[in-house]
């Protein structure tokens, strides 16, 4: 039975991949073979112990190692062990660091991690649509956001951009005169963001759309009536005091999102566990 070993700082997909597509070519074979997988191999130790094995059982070393250490070592104890290597990673990174004139980042596994955070934004923006203007509203205890406010004030633009960024986002309308729903506030208030803006600015941006929807619903945009309705949303806010007010006035959506973002980061560094 020949051996052929997989070794890698990450997963060890890519090396897998590689061979798979390989041994396509020597198909017979594929039942004379067995092909074992180390992956997470940082270590010198870790490789020691790998390649003391390999050279007992006269295995085929093939790896994927980006940390320039950690492939010198691998090569230097296959040499003293005599053992046949293929270096998937090596040449690769050698040939682009010269075409880009720059050294490569070394970091073990960032390929994994990159590609585990666009699947993560990917579903975040998702959830953000799917969450939108008190959708879904059982799902709320999802959300890792909820934002709360009444009309026109950012709660949609706000949960897509943070989307983009990886956050789970979920809003909740204000309407005036109607309870939120009960699920809202079960949430962790540490997770609520309750919207607030001014009267006047507020009525300038809803008489926008009023005119682009040809003066439909212009009590909508009326100055009392965002008054009554800001009033009720802060009637609102006050049954669970501990939600984070963001007054959005005259603050673009980035401005108010690292807002956001810095009040969650804060929160985490005063609530480790």
């Amino acid at each position: 039975m020949r051996k052929i070993y997989i070794l890698s700082d990450g997963t060890g997909r890519t090396a897998s991949y590689a061979l798979e597509a390989a041994m396509v070519q020597f198909q017979e074979m594929k039942d004379e073979t067995k092909i074992e997988l180390f992956p997470d191999v940082r270590t010198s130790q870790q490789i020691d112990q790998i390649v003391e094995k390999a050279s007992k059982e006269e295995a085929l070393i093939i790896y994927s190692l980006v940390g320039e250490q950690t492939r010198h070592y691998m090569q230097t104890i296959c040499r003293h062990y005599i053992i046949e290597t293929v270096d998937l990673m090596g040449p690769l990174l050698m040939k682009l660091s010269a075409h880009f004139e720059r050294q490569p980042a070394g970091t073990p596994g960032l390929y994994q991690q990159m590609n585990k955070e666009y699947f993560r934004r990917i579903d975040a923006v998702q959830f953000a649509f799917t969450h939108d203007d008190g959708l879904r509203i059982e799902e709320l205890s999802k959300a890792e956001i909820v934002l709360v406010g009444v009309s026109r004030s950012f709660k949609t633009p706000l949960s897509i951009y943070l989307a983009y960024k990886g956050w789970f986002v979920a809003n909740v309308p204000i309407v005036l005169d109607i309870e939120p729903p009960e699920e809202l506030f079960r949430i962790p208030p540490h997770r609520v963001f309750a919207l607030t803006t001014s009267a006047l600015e507020l009525s300038k941006l809803r008489q926008t759309r009023v005119e682009i929807l040809n003066g439909y619903a212009e009590n909508y945009a009326s100055f009392d009536y965002v008054k009554k309705e800001l009033a009720w949303a802060h009637t609102i806010y006050r049954k669970q005091p501990l939600w984070h007010i963001i007054h959005i006035s005259h603050k673009s959506i980035e401005e108010i999102s690292i807002e956001i973002l810095s009040f969650i980061r804060q929160h985490h560094n005063n609530h480790p566990f």
